[in-house]
């Protein structure tokens, strides 16, 4: 089997931190122009993962608004993630090995592997893997964890719910890779933020900005979103991804672990009241939020539910690497959203406040067809 990639050959994290089941495309020219690449997914002449939008750099005020958000935000994130960390420890046991989504959860599994080492002495193993809307989870990748660790102590890891639409395809692709003849693995998806109640194992459920939704692969380890595109992947290799060296200058992901990180100890005493109210409660998904984009949906005549982004995190993405329509906020002067307001106004994307959003902030994908 294919070796795991790791830093520094791979990525700007420790190679202690994640083994990125991945296949190396740095050298591939995959980037398009986002209107250009839009345009072609819309029209279904291409998927989204068969390429990479350019890589959005912002500007020194939003950078700026970044580091500021991020000291803001660093103890509430280290909370969200010692009440997920210590969830799983609790149900789980402590021979897990984390399995992040890459690659917006791959900062959440390297946090709550730091985590596990802090308070427990644990050193647990930690890969990130594919997954990809409408096409699965990279089966080569699951084949390598079936092959080297028991696949029962598998834990998968995202850093968000936006209306649950990895949640799902997370569940029906290990189904199907069972079904298959394959092992099976837990399909409970451990979140750092649930604000679209569609997951059980969470830090919160709280819509609130995660500092590492704000930028792209410069506060990801450097890494390009997966890739699947069968003209570079060939049957049995891991899906694709890039090793964007050139952006090292602007990197602030070990920054932004550290930072959280720091925090830990000052948190030890909240989390376990934490998680005592989370274990007393109905942790029961309701899909809430996916009730919800579906009223947007129909109220603006949106012809798909894929264009509608719910929370922080997805209208951050919205904004750095699609063609944005519009934004809506619940509260046009929520502080977990400032960055966005910042992006939406340099893309000359409207803001619209709706009073009865379910979410803080949505993003609206602009129908280019």
């Amino acid at each position: 089997m294919t070796a795991p990639l790791t830093g520094p050959d791979f990525g700007s994290y420790p190679a202690t931190d994640v083994r990125w089941l991945l296949k190396d495309l740095s050298g591939v020219d995959l980037e398009a122009d986002v209107a250009e690449r839009e345009r072609r997914i819309q029209s279904g002449r291409a998927h989204y993962a068969e390429s990479l939008p350019i890589e959005y750099q912002p500007d020194a005020q939003y950078r700026e608004l970044f580091d500021k958000v991020l000291v803001e935000s660093a103890e509430r994130l280290a909370r969200a993630v010692g009440v997920v960390t210590e969830l799983i420890l609790e149900e789980r046991g402590h021979d897990i090995t984390l399995v992040s989504l890459a690659r917006a959860g791959t900062p959440i599994g390297i946090l709550m592997r730091r985590w596990a080492m802090c308070m427990h002495g644990l050193d647990l193993p930690h890969y990130a893997v594919s997954i990809v809307r409408d096409r699965g989870i990279d089966t080569a990748a699951l084949d390598y964890l079936a092959a080297h660790y028991d696949p029962a102590s598998v834990v998968f890891v995202d850093g968000w719910t936006g209306k649950g639409a990895i949640t799902r395809e997370l569940d029906a692709a290990l189904a199907a890779y069972a079904a298959s003849g394959g092992a099976v693995f837990d399909p409970d998806l451990a979140v750092l933020a649930d604000p679209g109640s569609c997951a059980r194992t969470y830090g919160t459920r709280d819509d609130f900005l995660i500092a590492s939704a704000c930028l792209n692969s410069t506060v990801s380890g450097l890494v390009s979103r997966t890739v699947l595109n069968d003209a570079l992947i060939a049957p049995g290799e891991f899906h694709g991804a890039k090793f964007y060296r050139e952006l090292a200058a602007a990197d602030v992901s070990n920054d932004l672990l550290d930072t959280i990180g720091a925090c830990f100890p000052d948190v030890q005493a909240t989390v376990e009241g934490d998680v005592a109210a989370i274990r007393s409660g109905d942790r029961t998904p309701t899909w809430a939020g996916w009730a919800s984009v579906e009223e947007i949906r129909a109220r603006y005549d949106i012809s798909t539910i894929n264009y509608v982004k719910p929370g922080v995190g997805e209208t951050t993405r919205v904004l750095l690497r699609r063609v944005p329509w519009k934004v809506l906020v619940r509260d046009l002067d929520a502080p977990e959203h400032a960055h966005i307001r910042l992006l939406a106004d340099a893309r000359g994307v409207p803001v619209e406040v709706v009073p009865d959003l379910a979410y803080s902030c949505m993003g609206l994908i602009k129908d280019v067809t």
